[in-house]
């Protein structure tokens, strides 16, 4: 009779279990992804082979239903944030996926340029301009910006990539006011605009709309890179190094695994990411020797400093290096460090 008992116990558990995984919930939950070595995913023509390896860093990312938000409570460099800071209003999951590869594959473009510019290698580009890929709800660009609009001219200025408008936008703080020409349908309008701060990120100020680089890329040797189901830009320090350690005689690496995160853009200047800690966490369990961070200028609060905190409290054995740009990173691995 327990027995049964028990047994009935456990099935009505089973199926509640069950039928609250399908629950969706408002909310994502993020956490240590992997570290995926490029070596295999990159390959330059007639490129140099090397002993260690560069890894970009993964964060797993999914949809909350009841069981997983609970589960995330109690786990540590778990984090579930509201859905909107993943997905725009009205997004769906393959909408979101979809922008998430395109903003992988400009950054790959962006790796592709600035390690062959360092390498001295044959590179040319073409660019047709900076256009909006998404809007945030509440942002001074909502109801001005929409996506497909193209980015013509911000303060009299133009940009030849999504990085650069980036990099003006940072040059100012909440409450500057900025104008903005856009181009929808063969026609220009203008706007001024006062930046707000990001919800997710009070320290930062900003219109509120993702962009995207519409270029085309020829390089010599010839490059290919098979990189699929990785979303983002974050994995751009990381792959242009690996591009420029084949274009190069010497082996930067130097027998070492080598891990990091950032964006980069076609000059070679490194950006912050999300998920540093995450990041941090998954590299120290796959091995890592060194860790490349977004320095950010050596801002209070960087990435760097938050990659810091999460390598001592792990008790993680990596070096964790601030970088601002991939020459940075370079002169480190040539200074630094010795073959292992």
């Amino acid at each position: 009779m327990l027995k049964r008992r028990f047994i009935r116990i456990a099935l009505l558990i089973m199926i509640i279990g069950a039928a609250l995984s399908f629950v969706k919930l408002p909310y994502y939950i993020t956490e240590p992804g992997e570290a995926t070595e490029l070596n295999p995913l990159i390959k330059v023509d007639g490129g140099y082979s090397e002993k260690g390896s560069f890894s970009l860093m993964t964060v797993k990312v999914g949809p909350a239903n009841p069981i997983t938000y609970l589960w995330a409570k109690v786990r540590p460099y778990h984090e579930i944030l509201p859905e909107d800071n993943f997905k725009q209003k009205g997004e769906s999951d393959e909408e979101y996926m979809k922008r998430q590869l395109q903003m992988m594959r400009d950054s790959q473009e962006n790796a592709m340029i600035a390690a062959y510019k360092r390498a001295g290698k044959t590179v040319s580009y073409t660019s047709n301009g900076v256009y909006a890929m998404a809007v945030v709800d509440g942002m001074p660009a909502k109801g001005k910006i929409k996506v497909g609009d193209k980015i013509k001219k911000v303060d009299g200025k133009t940009f030849q990539s999504a990085e650069r408008f980036v990099r003006y936008i940072e040059t100012k703080k909440a409450g500057d006011t900025v104008k903005v020409v856009i181009e929808r349908d063969n026609k220009d309008a203008t706007y001024d605009m006062k930046l707000k701060t990001f919800k997710d990120d009070p320290n930062r100020a900003g219109l509120g709309v993702s962009l995207i680089t519409d270029r085309k890329v020829k390089v010599k040797p010839a490059v290919k890179m098979d990189i699929e189901n990785i979303g983002g830009p974050s994995a751009g320090l990381m792959m242009s190094m690996e591009i420029y350690n084949q274009l190069t005689k010497q082996d930067e690496t130097k027998g070492h695994h080598i891990a990091g995160t950032g964006t980069i853009d076609d000059e070679g200047k490194v950006g912050p990411i999300g998920g540093i800690s995450q990041k941090i966490v998954a590299a120290d369990r796959a091995g890592a020797d060194i860790f490349f961070a977004p320095n950010e200028g050596g801002r209070k609060g960087s990435n760097y400093e938050e990659a810091v905190k999460t390598a001592k409290d792990i008790n993680s054995d990596m070096k964790i290096v601030p970088v601002d740009t991939m020459d940075d990173a370079i002169e480190y691995l040539n200074k630094k460090v010795k073959s292992a």
